[in-house]
């Protein structure tokens, strides 16, 4: 290993340990020629995941993407980086064990949707409005009716939402258009 401060190749090993959840070996190392210490990381060569897209076309599977998309579907809810960072490895760990190394898209969705069904609920329609490409509020409240079923809520609380949506457009308040100057 070269010392990136003076470039030797010889050195030796202070301090090793595993790191990254025992997917990654760091190591302490010292130089014999300038005696500054440096930090190693040592990991097993994967293979590329190949995700294919909706259109077919194929591309990289990003970790950082699919962390963005849990976020904005978190945003202003009481999720943490952390528990974002947790969903991200589960699903990155549940696709390299895919045994032909290609992941279609749709499958990372669904296991987006079922971890965030777990954790918080309106991430979770959210996350579903973009994923599934919802048209009309009407498919989201089937969306929030199956997960009333799910967790046992009131009917009567989504008979409310219903009838609020199914208001003919001439019944609804209209909008308040007062203004003060």
């Amino acid at each position: 290993m070269r010392c990136p401060y003076c470039g030797h190749t010889k050195n030796r090993v202070v301090d090793s340990r595993t790191s990254r959840e025992g997917r990654a070996v760091r190591r302490r190392r010292e130089c014999e020629s300038c005696d500054e210490r440096f930090t190693t990381y040592e990991v097993v060569e994967e293979r590329p995941l190949a995700v294919k897209k909706r259109d077919g076309s194929f591309e990289a599977f990003d970790r950082s993407k699919l962390i963005r998309g849990i976020q904005v579907a978190c945003t202003k809810r009481p999720v943490t980086l952390r528990q974002i960072e947790g969903i991200a490895d589960a699903i990155e760990e549940s696709l390299e064990r895919s045994e032909s190394g290609e992941v279609e898209s749709w499958q990372i969705g669904e296991l987006v949707m079922q971890h965030l069904r777990d954790l918080d609920q309106v991430a979770y329609v959210r996350f579903a409005s973009v994923y599934t490409n919802f048209q009309d509020p009407e498919e989201y409240l089937e969306t929030i009716r199956e997960l009333a079923e799910r967790e046992g809520y009131d009917a009567a609380q989504l008979d409310f939402l219903e009838s609020v949506l199914a208001e003919e457009p001439s019944t609804k308040r209209p909008k308040s258009k007062d203004k003060k100057e």
